[in-house]
């Protein structure tokens, strides 16, 4: 009895060495995937989800993949602690194995953050952003005829069709039919990994958090 408890806990900790070397490797190639398919320069690190691995390789599906980004710019839009998660991963062990190109991932989230120099950076000439605990505010001077006026305003931010878009409300200082020129947008559509759309903004201490998804996201090799 002895000796069949001995061979079952070396039975045990070699698989467990197994899995922790096979998950090394899966992760290695889906980050080399994620870095091709994400047009990325260096390699993402990876994070495989969920215990024993083994069971999910030979399964061939990954129920999350975790991964991290760092800071990426996309046409002049810095983006920052840009992360996210793949799910329902569809990764044969052959395909895997061989390089294949038919990876897949069933949906694809990702959050980053415009920090505050990147939205104050974006903004009209002459409007100042700031952020504070109930959110984001504007200030500075407009031209109203041939003058300059000065003026505050509470900031809503939404996300629209062109990207994140920052829109003067309850201004002081000038009337509201000049929110207008208080208002602008941070072209982010189009330009996160993967093809993902913007879901949601929201105020955080450093700036704005922005969350996109994508949908049946192919992971090249």
């Amino acid at each position: 009895m002895r000796k069949l408890i001995l061979f079952l806990i070396v039975v045990a900790v070699l698989l467990v060495a197994l899995d922790r070397v096979a998950v090394a490797g899966v992760e290695r190639d889906i980050s080399n995937r994620i870095a091709a398919s994400a047009d990325l320069s260096e390699q993402p690190t990876v994070t495989i989800e969920g215990i024993p691995f083994l069971t999910q390789a030979l399964s061939g599906r990954y129920q999350e993949v975790r991964f991290d980004l760092g800071t990426l710019t996309y046409g002049g839009v810095p983006v920052k602690n840009l992360h996210g998660s793949a799910y329902d991963v569809t990764a044969p062990l052959a395909d895997v194995l061989q390089n294949r190109a038919d990876i897949r991932a069933g949906r694809v989230a990702v959050t980053g953050t415009l920090t505050s120099a990147t939205i104050d950076k974006f903004a009209p000439e002459g409007v100042k952003i700031r952020g504070n605990a109930k959110g984001l505010t504007a200030s500075g001077e407009v031209p109203v005829g041939a003058m300059k006026v000065k003026f505050q305003a509470e900031m809503a931010v939404e996300v629209t069709d062109g990207g994140v878009r920052l829109r003067a409300e309850k201004i002081e200082g000038v009337p509201d039919q000049l929110a207008g020129l208080l208002s602008y947008t941070i072209p982010v559509k189009g330009k996160l990994p993967f093809g993902a759309k913007l879901t949601r903004v929201r105020g955080v201490a450093d700036g704005l958090e922005i969350s996109a998804e994508a949908s049946d996201v192919p992971l090249r090799g």
